[in-house]
C-alpha cells in the first residue's frame, strides 16, 4: 500500500499573504491536508506554524473591516481606516 502524496507547505511562516481571500484559501488548505492525517510530523509542524501566521492575518483582516463598519455606523459614511499598523 503506498501513501498518497501531500503538496508540502513550501512558504515560510512569517510570509505574508497577497490579501484576505489568499490567507483564507490557504488556511483552509492547509486545514484539509492536516485532516487527512497523512503528513509527516515535520511537515505538519511547518503547516501549523503557516496557518498560525495566516489566522493571525486573517483575524487582524477582519479587525480592520470591522472598524470601517464601526465608523460607517458613527458617522453615516465609509471614511479610509488607518490600521495601528499604519501609525
Amino acid at each position: 500500500m503506498t501513501i498518497p502524496k501531500i503538496k508540502t507547505i513550501t512558504t515560510s511562516p512569517i510570509e505574508q499573504p497577497e490579501d484576505f481571500e489568499h490567507a483564507f484559501a490557504e488556511l483552509a488548505n492547509i486545514v484539509a491536508q492536516m485532516e487527512s492525517g497523512q503528513m509527516p510530523l515535520e511537515t505538519s509542524l511547518a503547516a501549523y506554524q503557516r496557518g498560525n501566521t495566516l489566522l493571525q492575518y486573517c483575524q487582524k483582516s477582519l479587525a480592520d473591516v470591522e472598524q470601517q463598519v464601526q465608523i460607517l455606523n458613527e458617522r453615516n459614511q465609509l471614511l479610509q481606516f488607518k490600521s495601528q499598523d499604519d501609525q
